[in-house]
């Protein structure tokens, strides 16, 4: 995985357990999306794409875990579409 739950934790400075499952499954849904926007085939090719690929994940991730509530998935894709379009991939 390109972000381990241990690095999303120091990222949005979370020093308990308590919320590792939630975290776990926001990770994972990050990383899916982060896929999908850029076109890539299979997350290990997503992962070669380096710091910009973290970056939206981390990115996703954050904004996932802050507006559980009351999330903008559209606001979310644009942004990350903006973040990753240099390495998005022209078709499927």
């Amino acid at each position: 995985m390109l972000v381990t739950l241990e690095e999303l934790k120091e990222y949005l400075r979370i020093d308990t357990n308590d919320e590792n499952v939630l975290l776990q499954t926001l990770l994972e849904t990050a990383t899916k999306l982060c896929t999908d926007i850029t076109r890539k085939e299979s997350t290990e090719a997503y992962e070669d794409l380096g710091s910009e690929a973290k970056t939206a994940v981390f990115y996703a991730a954050a904004y996932l875990y802050e507006h559980r509530e009351e999330a903008n998935h559209r606001e979310l894709v644009l942004t990350l579409r903006a973040l990753l379009s240099n390495v998005r991939e022209e078709g499927f």
